[in-house]
Parts: C-alpha cells; sequence; structure tokens
C-alpha cells in the first residue's frame, strides 16, 4: 500500500525526476508517472501516438545480476537489457541471438559463431572474449571469484571443461560429459553476456541498476527505487527494424486493483493480473487479453534442517490434506492445471501424478492417521512458520493452506514478506538462520526437465535449497543428463519425478494459465511460456 500510494503521489503531482545515474545505460533525464496519450499544448491537436510502452509491474526487483537473479520480477526487466547466444522461437526450436549459427562436431563439443558488428551499450563491440569472460564469471574463474551463481551448478554450466575464443567471431564450449540439456541452458539469462569492463568498474557486481549494460534492444536510462524503471531504445540494437518501440517504463503498481484500474485509464497500456479480474474486462474493447499456458508451478518447499518436517510421515500427511483443485477455484477461478514440479505444458516429461500418486488426493483420515503415528493430536499440535510474498497469488494459496492444515493438527503462522527479505529468505532455507518453517512460493518447470527435476531437487541443484538429498535421484538426474536418447531421459526423469513426489520434500499445486491484460492499441506482443517478455516486434497502434 506504502508504494502504491507514492506512485499515486507522483502520478498526481506530475512529478518529474531528473538524476545522473552512472553507469553504462546511464544519463541525465527525466521520466514523469505514468499519462495517458493527449493534446499537444502548442496546437490542441492530437499527439504523435507514444512509443513508449508503459508496464505495470507488481514487484521491485531483488536485484538486477542476470547470473545471480532469477526471479520474475528481475528477469523481465533484465532480458530487455542482456542477451544470451540462443534462445526459442514458439514453437521450442532454437534460434540464434549473439550466435548466428553453430555446430554440435560431436557429444561434448559446441562451436558457435558470433554475429559481428553487435555493441554493447557503451559503444564497443562485443566479441567472442566477451562471450568466454560471462561464462567465466558465472563459474567463479575471474578475478572476483564466485559470485554466488546459481547457474554455476553442475546442473547448467559446471559441466563446461573449457570455453576458447577460437578467434573474435567463433567461440568453442567443450563439456566434461554430455549433457543433453545444454544447448537449452544456453537460453537462460544465466548466460547473460555481460560487458567486462563494466563488471571490473564496479568490483565485479552487476547488482546495481545501473550496472545494466548488454547488448539488448534496450538499455537502462533512469529510475526512483519502488517507483519506475525507463528502459529506452538501443539506436545501435543489431536486428533490422527492431525494436519498434522508443522504450518500456515499468510502474510498480502491487496491488492488481490498482494496476486494472490504471490500465483502464490509460496511465498503463499492459500487465500481467490473475484470471480473477477477467469478468472485469468482459466487454471492455479497449482492452485485450492475451493467454498462455505457463510452465510456472506453485509450491510450499520446507525447511529440512526442522527436525518435525524431517519426518517424510508430516510431510506426506501434509500432502494429502491438500485440496489442489479448491486451491484452483479459490486463488485462480479455476484458471489453472494440478501440477507437479514438472508441469504440464513440458508435455511428455510429465508424470501423471494426479492420478497415480495417492498423495495428490485428499484424504483426512488418512493424513491424520500419518500425523497421529508422528506423535501429533489436537493436544499436541505442529506450529509452521511460513514465509509467503512476492505474488497475491502466493500469498493467496499460503491462506488456503493454512486452513486446510488445521484439520491435521497443524498451526501455520504466515508472514507476507517484501521482495528483498523473501529471496534472501529462500536462500536460507535449509538453516535455523531461514527463520521459518515453509516458504509458499512460485517456481518455473524450465524448458528442460533437467532443471526441472536436477535444478532443484538433486544433491547439487544450485535451487535445491532445502537439503534434500537421494543418492537415487542424483544417479536418475545424472543417466537423465548423460543420453540423447528421448526414450531414455524420459524414463529416469520419471522414475525420478515418482521418488521425489512420494517424499515430498516440496509440495506441489498449481500450474496456471497466465493472462497479460493489455491496451487495445498494443500490437506485436505474442507471449509464450518459454518467452512472455518479448518486446521486439511490439508497437503501439494510431
Amino acid at each position: 500500500m506504502k508504494n502504491m500510494k507514492k506512485w499515486l503521489s507522483l502520478s498526481l503531482a506530475g512529478t518529474m525526476l531528473m538524476g545522473v545515474l552512472a553507469g553504462c545505460g546511464g544519463g541525465t533525464s527525466s521520466t514523469p508517472a505514468p499519462t495517458g496519450t493527449g493534446t499537444t499544448e502548442a496546437t490542441g491537436e492530437p499527439a504523435a501516438t507514444e512509443q513508449v510502452l508503459k508496464y505495470g509491474t507488481d514487484t521491485w526487483p531483488a536485484g538486477f545480476d542476470p547470473h545471480t537473479i532469477s526471479a520474475v520480477a528481475a528477469t523481465r526487466v533484465f532480458n530487455q537489457v542482456y542477451e544470451t547466444l540462443i534462445d526459442f522461437n514458439p514453437d521450442m526450436t532454437f534460434k540464434g541471438v549473439l550466435a548466428e549459427s553453430w555446430e554440435i562436431p560431436d557429444d561434448v563439443t559446441y562451436i558457435f559463431h558470433i554475429r559481428q558488428g553487435v555493441k554493447f551499450h557503451n559503444g564497443r563491440e562485443m566479441t567472442a572474449e566477451d562471450v568466454v569472460y560471462s561464462f567465466q564469471r558465472v563459474l567463479g574463474q575471474t578475478e572476483y571469484g564466485d559470485i554466488g551463481a546459481l547457474g554455476s551448478s553442475a546442473s547448467y554450466y559446471g559441466g563446461i571443461a573449457s570455453i576458447e575464443a577460437n578467434d573474435d567471431y567463433t567461440v568453442t564450449i567443450t563439456l566434461s560429459e554430455p549433457n543433453a540439456a545444454f544447448m537449452a541452458n544456453l537460453t537462460s539469462s544465466y548466460g547473460a553476456i555481460v560487458c567486462k569492463e563494466v563488471v571490473e568498474a564496479n568490483d565485479g557486481s552487476l547488482s546495481a541498476i545501473d550496472t545494466m549494460c548488454g547488448t539488448g534492444p534496450f538499455m537502462y536510462q533512469d529510475s526512483v527505487v519502488d517507483n519506475y524503471i525507463t528502459l529506452v531504445k538501443n539506436p545501435d540494437y543489431w536486428e533490422e527494424g527492431a525494436p519498434k518501440l522508443d522504450g518500456i517504463t515499468y510502474y510498480l503498481l502491487a496491488d492488481e486493483s490498482a494496476r486494472l484500474a490504471a490500465l483502464r485509464t490509460g496511465d498503463i497500456n499492459l500487465c500481467s493480473l490473475s484470471a480473477l479480474n477477467l469478468s472485469e474486462v468482459e466487454g471492455d474493447e479497449s482492452i485485450k487479453v492475451l493467454s498462455y499456458q505457463s510452465n510456472n508451478y506453485t509450491y510450499l518447499g520446507f525447511n529440512l534442517s526442522n527436525e518435525a518436517l524431517q519426518d517424510v510421515r508430516v510431510r506426506q500427511a501434509m500432502s494429502m490434506a491438500i485440496d489442489r483443485q479448491a486451491i484452483i477455484d479459490y486463488v485462480y477461478n479455476g484458471e489453472a492445471t494440478v501440477s507437479t514440479f514438472v508441469a504440464p505444458a513440458m508435455g511428455h516429461w510429465v508424470w501423471d501424478a494426479p492420478v497415480e500418486s495417492p498423495l495428490y488426493t485428499q484424504d483426512i483420515d488418512a493424513a491424520k492417521a500419518l500425523m497421529e503415528e508422528a506423535g501429533y493430536s489436537d493436544s499436541n499440535r505442529l506450529t509452521i512458520k511460513m514465509a509467503a510474498g512476492l505474488l497475491d497469488s502466493i500469498r493467496d494459496t499460503a491462506v488456503v493452506l493454512q486452513q486446510q492444515l488445521k484439520e491435521i493438527y497443524i498451526d501455520v503462522e504466515i508472514t507476507n514478506l517484501e521482495s528483498g527479505e523473501y529471496v534472501d529468505v529462500w536462500g536460507k532455507m535449509n538453516t535455523p538462520e531461514a527463520g521459518y518453517d515453509a516458504m509458499c512460493g512460485q517456481n518455473g518447470s524450465g524448458t528442460d526437465p533437467n532443471r526441472a527435476v536436477s535444478f532443484f531437487f538433486s544433491t547439487t541443484g544450485g535451487a535445491n535449497v532445502w537439503g534434500y538429498s537421494n543418492a537415487e535421484v542424483d544417479e536418475l538426474c545424472a543417466q537423465g543428463v548423460a543420453t540423447t536418447d528421448e526414450a531414455e531421459r524420459e524414463s529416469a526423469y520419471i522414475e525420478a519425478q515418482k521418488i521425489i513426489i512420494d517424499e515430498s520434500p516440496n509440495l506441489f499445486f498449481a500450474s496456471p494459465m497466465e493472462y497479460f491484460f493489455v491496451s487495445s492499441s498494443v500490437e506485436g506482443f505474442e507471449p509464450f511460456a518459454a518467452n512472455a517478455n518479448n518486446f521486439r516486434s511490439t508497437y503501439i497502434a494510431e
């Protein structure tokens, strides 16, 4: 509410901030609070259509380093600034971005031919040496050492044995062993190509907003914390005709109703909202809704340093106590699908857990029996401190869980955290220092089962913050990533899923549809699960 009031006061007052921010794209600029297109003061004639996309965002980013931050609030901003070697097409085939083409002569060798003439936002040409430096940074091989990048785990780039610049525009990456997920991993922002001199000028850190310096279609201009972030068009962008927009300004509007109101008045022209708002815009020709099946899922993750939660019977009882369809109906207005940690959008990789696992069928009597075996009853109830935050859907899910778990001798205390604190707690979730026993959140399955399974649940997985470890799961993950045979991979990952669901280090609930509510004047924006914020072809029609 505080942030919303601050934004509204700026909007009403027409405040303009003048600031000089040091960094690659920064400079003296002025950015007003959101206003709709009106008339020119001089003539009273309709103003030319402003090609600045006004994006209403729900959360202020916790950081801006593409090699260490994976939260959606951050990636939706810095993925406009930084680019990777390759990306996905809507049909999930690979396309070149900073790599114009590539060769894979054997199972461990990848040769990338770098696009020539691409410039960083500071004007210097990007070369093969920048690719080498970026991956060395992720792997902790620069003078600044380990930056704590999630991407440095074996499930992402830890399998790189060597990376070399053959010449200014050719890079050879050699893996220590075959990794069937490697190409998909390269599409992650953890593989963003960064500017060496900017890293060095900031003592190895890219966490500050004014250090953003990439090759992307938009570059950083200015910002006010908890209010707005302005990106402007990169005039030297390598792709002919792109971007069509002159810029993107992200306005922080944490409350969904505030975002919808701002969309109606024209103060913003794009935002993400839950399915609960669909009926609100029905029949409104000024607003269109763009939807897609996400590869995200909601979950409850456990701090396994908590002795009570080390008892698998307690975790299984909680899974059986939960009515997942009730979560879908209440939180998503029915617009979601029951899901494990491998979301339905991933197709044939999905094990149909809701059908095959009794842990996905609500059974209060069986759940209470397990809790009683573990020593709990009405006179000896278990209290769990749960962290929630970032999204309204996460906070609403936490409330449903609190209500449903009451029935099996569990009392839940919910604390809704702001972005920075939430991310900090997440990183400590297998320690008493976390201060919480569980965390309600949302993760993405990614585009390959290696991320969905290994990254989150293998012992060495970069996002396994829970302290979960199972040797059989580790072996299955190793099998799945070491072969390119699709049938063998599918078998390994599905078996690993079954074990993880049975042991329940996390509980999994729903994979929602995602909705962008967009002004009807916005054209050329086509979100899909692997790239929901591509604005290269977007423009605002007359």
